[in-house]
Parts: C-alpha cells; sequence; structure tokens
C-alpha cells in the first residue's frame, strides 16, 4: 500500500549538500540518532508536564519535521560516507520507537483525548514497527508498507496538534482519531507481517 515513505528520496537529495559538509566536519550517524530522540523525549515531557499549555502542541509538527529530517541525515551519513554499524542499526530501530512513543503518550494527558485510545495508538506504533524490523528474519528485508507508516503517523500526529493549538479540533472527534490512528497501525503491522510470509513462502 502506498505511503509517505516513497518520498523519502527526494527528501534524502535536498539533505545532501548538508549531509557532506556534515561528514567533512567529522559528526557520526549515531550521533545524529540520538540527538533526535533527545529532542523527541524533551518534548514530550514538556506537553506531558504542561498539557493546558495548547502552544506547546506546537513543539509536535516543529520536533517530527526536524526528526524527519534527522532520521535522513542519519541514514545518509551511515550508508554515503561509511559509518554504517551493527550499533548504528540496533540505535535507529530502538530510537525510532522511544521517539514514538515519547510524542504520542503525552497526548493522554490532554483533553479531550481518551488514555487508552492514545495508548492503543502507541503501543500499534510499536508493533507496526517491530513488524517491519521483523522482515529482515523473514528475508525479505525491512519492511516499510503501508497505509500507516512512520511518515504517515508524524503527518496525522502533527496536523492534530496543530488543530488543537489553535483550539480548532472538533470536540466529538477527540474520542475516536485516537483509536482510529490505532486501527490503521494494526493494519500497517499485518501487511508487513503478511508481506514476510508471502516472501519467506516463496
Amino acid at each position: 500500500m502506498p505511503t509517505l515513505y516513497a518520498l523519502k528520496p527526494a527528501f534524502q537529495g535536498k539533505l545532501r549538500p548538508l549531509v557532506n559538509r556534515l561528514a567533512a566536519l567529522g559528526v557520526t550517524a549515531n550521533s545524529i540518532t540520538l540527538l533526535a530522540a533527545l529532542m523527541s523525549i524533551v518534548a514530550g515531557a514538556a506537553i506531558a508536564m504542561l498539557p493546558e499549555s495548547r502552544p506547546l502542541l506546537l513543539l509536535v509538527p516543529v520536533v517530527l519535521f526536524v526528526r524527519m529530517a534527522l532520521n535522513a541525515v542519519d541514514g545518509m551519513l551511515a550508508r554515503e560516507h561509511g559509518q554504517a554499524s551493527t550499533l548504528g542499526m540496533y540505535l535507529n530501530e530502538f530510537c525510532d520507537v522511544v521517539s514514538d512513543v515519547a510524542l504520542i503518550l503525552p497526548f493522554a494527558f490532554v483533553p479531550p483525548f481518551t488514555p487508552w485510545g492514545v495508548v492503543a495508538f502507541a503501543i500499534t506504533a510499536v508493533l507496526t514497527e517491530f513488524a517491519g524490523v521483523l522482515g529482515i528474519a523473514a528475508r525479505i528485508g525491512r519492511n516499510y508498507a503501508g497505509p500507516f507508516g512512520k511518515s504517515d503517523r508524524a503527518l496525522a500526529l502533527g496536523v492534530i496538534a496543530v488543530l488543537c493549538a489553535a483550539g480548532l479540533w472538533p470536540g466529538w472527534l477527540a474520542p475516536l482519531v485516537f483509536p482510529a490512528m490505532a486501527t490503521l497501525s494494526l493494519l500497517t503491522a499485518i501487511n508487513r507481517i503478511r508481506a514476510g510470509l508471502i516472501g519467506s513462502a516463496s
């Protein structure tokens, strides 16, 4: 299924000059990976501690966009500048999941969202990425199939945050949106598992 992940090559092309300069300065892929995770954790903690401060929600789209750029940068440093490593692979996967959870869970404290729906979305987001990683064990490679991959989740979460910060979020939709995103994430995990089963059987 289509996903925003398909836009990644064009995005990387825009970042390549910056990546080349960072590599020349000795910046490592792993340091960029850790920076992206730390940024997400700090932003999520700020929102969780001050859930009534709606302007703070604007941190979410900003952090998500910067994190997307940093994720592209660390991957390019690893692949194109000889920095790929087993440690980097582990850091990339772990930090992505930690960053997702750090930015999703604070919405459990933001009225009028239902905490159980937010937690369900966080859990299914983790399951989606886990299913993608298991594609390596199934010998089909890291799986990024949709319909609700990492980039799609980021876009949806960013839109929700902006609407909430602007006071434009319709109250009647609040109990439905996170359960709906959890359902889409679960469907994505199933699609990735199915791809692995088909690939391993062929």
